[in-house]
């Protein structure tokens, strides 16, 4: 199959899980479900494109694959133990409200297609990984987009669960969390989200697929501007102490805290 072809049946794929999706949640009266399939998304995606690349070199598929499961199934039991029981998240219940009994069939559109869209564009790195057989050996480019996934991942991983347990702290009601990573950045896993994507970024590159960079720059983006941090930041700037934390803490980058003026 040429890479082409593979993209395209992926795509299919990824079609049809979304649509069944879609009928769950009408079943279920809850879209967030979407939200715990994200990560799962790329691991079926990554794996299918494993089976479909038996030609690829064997140690860049299976560094890629391997990466990207780990990544994505954290992210999925993560979401699901956090929103287990909760009912639907309030950015759906929002246009639930607004779009009335029209909502069952604009939200197969509006979240489901447009989130599997998403997922297939941003995929693509993980196919330009394993496609092609040359170079036969990993490279600079693959060790180094290794090291910035863990980088990423560890930053992603520790400030959820930092995150957590300060939430099910019945003392830290009404408080914000400044300890641990959120010392050195506003949204440690959203920049560690961005991180492991360039880090997939830099091993599609290392076998040829510049052309990708698309995809790193889209999931930044993604993050920063639209689901991710502006949307938390205009929540979370009227609680106590946010201002402050905000002028002394880098918004996404990691970097050390600025001191307070005296």
């Amino acid at each position: 199959m040429t890479f082409l072809q593979i993209y395209l049946v992926v795509g299919g794929v990824i079609l049809g899980i979304m649509t069944l999706l879609w009928l769950v949640s009408l079943f279920l009266k809850n879209a967030s479900i979407v939200d715990i399939f994200w990560g799962a998304g790329f691991v079926i995606a990554s794996w299918l494109y494993y089976s479909f690349t038996p030609d690829g070199f064997i140690q860049r598929r299976l560094l890629i694959a391997i990466l990207v499961t780990i990544w994505g199934l954290r992210l999925t039991l993560h979401i699901l133990r956090r929103n287990w029981g909760k009912g639907e998240d309030f950015r759906y219940q929002k246009w639930r409200n607004e779009h009335g009994k029209i909502w069952w069939l604009r939200s197969y559109f509006q979240v489901f297609l447009l989130q599997g869209l998403l997922l297939w564009v941003i995929s693509v790195p993980l196919l330009a990984a394993q496609y092609p057989a040359q170079p036969s050996h990993l490279s600079f480019l693959d060790i180094l987009g290794a090291l910035i996934w863990l980088i990423g991942f560890y930053f992603e991983s520790v400030g959820d669960y930092q995150l957590s347990r300060f939430i099910k702290n019945p003392e830290n009601k009404g408080k914000i969390m400044t300890d641990g990573v959120w010392r050195y950045t506003r949204h440690p896993n959203y920049f560690g989200d961005s991180a492991q994507w360039w880090g997939y970024y830099l091993i599609a590159a290392s076998a040829g697929g510049w052309w990708t960079i698309f995809s790193p720059i889209i999931m930044t983006l993604f993050l920063l501007k639209v689901s991710g941090v502006a949307l938390l930041e205009k929540t979370m700037q009227t609680r106590p102490g946010y201002l402050e934390y905000m002028q002394r803490t880098s918004a996404f980058v990691p970097w050390f805290p600025k001191k307070k003026r005296s």
